[in-house]
């Protein structure tokens, strides 16, 4: 049998505030499987962004054991995990986080000159991936020159660039009206039935009710893990 692409064992973290410790999280148990869709879930204050970032390797457990795509990435330096990052998460934020004087060839090329790919395969690897999801027309355009829903499928095909194991969307409608949240929706259930491992952290139902599985996180521990119907 496979073994996870993601597994956390005990996590905490705990920050120090000087007169007080807070525990985000106290003991998180979590497995995802290669090509699972799961959107992680929670009332503000729960854990569940830094359960998100930890996930992201954007921050590290205080405690525990993350284990992603069989790498030990709990205690590595910043350097290390910057190179993980780079390796096998892209990243979906509400914010879009596009340069706004690159076109939009250069910000989905970025990860790949950071990455040291040449040249002629970035823009053949940025071109491919922009028709893959549906701005092919839209490489020489500026990030204010495209409606919301075009930002964030463009924020999308910068995550997939690399190919990475692990997409990971944090409130990826948040800043989208009903139709392009939708639109940009069905393009991770579209990426999800290829193949792609989809993890979401979200407040709005809806959104989650995409994913095929729901985890809940409260008071810094996973409440529960229910599959969703198919």
């Amino acid at each position: 049998m496979a073994e996870p692409l993601i597994v956390l064992d005990g996590v905490w973290k705990t920050y120090d505030t000087g007169a007080l410790a807070v525990h985000a999280l106290r003991g998180i148990d979590l497995e995802i499987e290669r090509g699972e869709y799961v959107a992680i879930v929670g009332p503000s204050g729960s854990g569940k962004s830094t359960l998100m970032h930890i996930l992201g390797c954007l921050d590290t457990p205080t405690k525990g054991r993350y284990t992603l795509a069989s790498e030990q990435v709990a205690g590595l330096p910043s350097r290390k995990l910057a190179e993980i990052r780079n390796r096998f998460i892209g990243f979906v934020f509400q914010s879009f986080n596009l340069l706004p004087r690159g076109s939009v060839q250069r910000n989905v090329e970025l990860p790949l000159m950071y990455g040291g790919i040449g040249r002629a395969e970035r823009r053949a690897r940025a071109a491919e991936i922009l028709e893959q999801v549906g701005l092919a027309d839209r490489g020489h355009h500026l990030p204010n020159q495209l409606s919301g829903g075009q930002r964030q499928r463009a924020a999308v095909a910068r995550a997939l660039v690399m190919k990475p194991d692990l997409l990971l969307a944090d409130e990826p409608t948040g800043n989208l009206d009903q139709g392009s949240g939708g639109e940009v929706m069905r393009l991770f259930d579209e990426l999800n039935r290829g193949g792609q491992t989809v993890l979401i952290v979200t407040h709005d139902p809806n959104v989650a009710a995409r994913a095929k599985r729901i985890v809940s996180i409260v008071d810094g521990l996973v409440a529960k893990s229910l599959e969703q119907a198919a």
